[in-house]
């Protein structure tokens, strides 16, 4: 049985229920209380009732999708809460190859791949984990070959070697290895398939909130209806992206992205500033000037069912759908791989009208 102090400080707990409850405030220290101590029982189950009282205020919401988005919030944030065996554990399950030399795995959305500021957990730090499941007490870590923003979701690359991790690094950059993503967007661009071939550079941005975004840093500009050639920055990257229209209704599509080139951000900066039509769910480069919630047309709430004002719950809604890596190694044939969308992305698709190309239709 737990023993009960009423002091200064409060009411405290010790023995068992002292990891449980270490202090509780003072309004349930009173002079009644002083002098009938509450039993260990009594302040637990008193505990436990003020918590469903806290869960019954809350406000469900009764639209389902606003549901769906709620659940995917706390998902989201419970991903760098869990125990890190709970998260290699969830990544096992999401392998999508597996040989002696690579591992390839589903990344899930919200989960960043690098630690950083406010970074509980992340991929990386599960690596010698997910090895030792995979291969062993004794197996070495994984190794990163590339990586992925914290929104995206999609086929992850890891390896077993680091010296074969350095030779999948070298494929990315030599531009070897097809990439392929699947973006909803809001708006639908013209025209429905093209390349977006404009530099892009990082800059701050001035304002309430002064921030750094990646932008356009186009070659040519405007100048009384011609076209002028302007001096490049030479802080610009060259980007490249090619994308085709799969899908598309009167305010929304389904495109496929390939990116010819490797630039921070870069899908996201091209649909939005290149071709006026953000991913959906991008709460950051949708507006240049603000980081603010996604300003989304009546129409498309309406079909997903919400309010702009729950629009800053709607996950950014880009997926690495394929990679197609060369031959390398023992391996004498090239490798394409494929990873199924997220229950979110395809429960959007439907709720927007739009369609996966037949060849896809498993996803659902």
């Amino acid at each position: 049985m737990a023993v009960l102090g009423c002091g200064a400080s409060g009411l405290r707990a010790r023995g068992r229920l002292g990891s449980l409850f270490p202090v509780v405030s003072k309004p349930f220290c009173s002079a009644a209380a002083a002098s009938r101590p509450l039993d260990a029982q009594r302040l637990a189950e008193k505990l436990r009732a003020q918590k469903r009282e806290e869960k019954l205020k809350e406000r469900v919401p009764t639209n389902p999708v606003q549901r769906r988005v709620r659940e995917l919030a706390r998902f989201t944030k419970q991903l760098q809460r869990v125990h890190p065996n709970v998260l290699a554990k969830a990544l096992s399950r999401g392998i999508l190859h597996q040989d002696k030399d690579l591992v390839v795995i589903s990344k899930p959305y919200g989960l960043p791949v690098h630690g950083g500021p406010g970074v509980r957990l992340c991929i990386s730090d599960v690596l010698p984990i997910l090895a030792k499941m995979l291969r062993g007490q004794k197996a070495e870590p994984l190794h990163l070959c590339h990586r992925l923003d914290k929104e995206t979701t999609g086929v992850m690359v890891l390896t077993w070697e680091k010296e074969m991790a350095h030779q999948v690094q070298e494929l990315f950059r030599t531009r070897q290895v097809v990439k392929k993503y699947w973006a909803i967007t809001v708006h639908v661009p013209v025209p429905s398939a093209g390349v977006v071939d404009i530099p892009i550079i990082e800059k701050e941005v001035q304002g309430q909130r002064q921030h750094h975004k990646m932008t356009l840093s186009p070659s040519y500009r405007m100048d009384n209806g011609k076209m002028v050639k302007v001096r490049s920055s030479r802080n610009a990257h060259l980007a490249v992206t090619q994308y085709q229209v799969l899908s598309s209704t009167l305010s929304s599509a389904l495109l496929e992205l390939q990116p010819i080139t490797g630039i921070k951000h870069q899908l996201r900066v091209h649909l939005s500033f290149g071709l006026e039509c953000p991913i959906l769910g991008d709460h950051k480069y949708s507006d240049w000037n603000r980081l603010a919630p996604q300003k989304l047309p009546a129409g498309t709430l309406k079909k997903l069912g919400l309010e702009q004002s729950k629009a800053r719950h709607i996950p950014l809604h880009l997926h690495a759908r394929q990679l197609i890596l060369p031959a390398l190694g023992s391996r004498k044939e090239e490798l394409n791989l494929t990873c199924k969308l997220p229950h979110f992305f395809v429960r959007s698709l439907s709720r927007l009208g739009l369609e996966m190309p037949n060849q896809d239709q498993n996803d659902k």
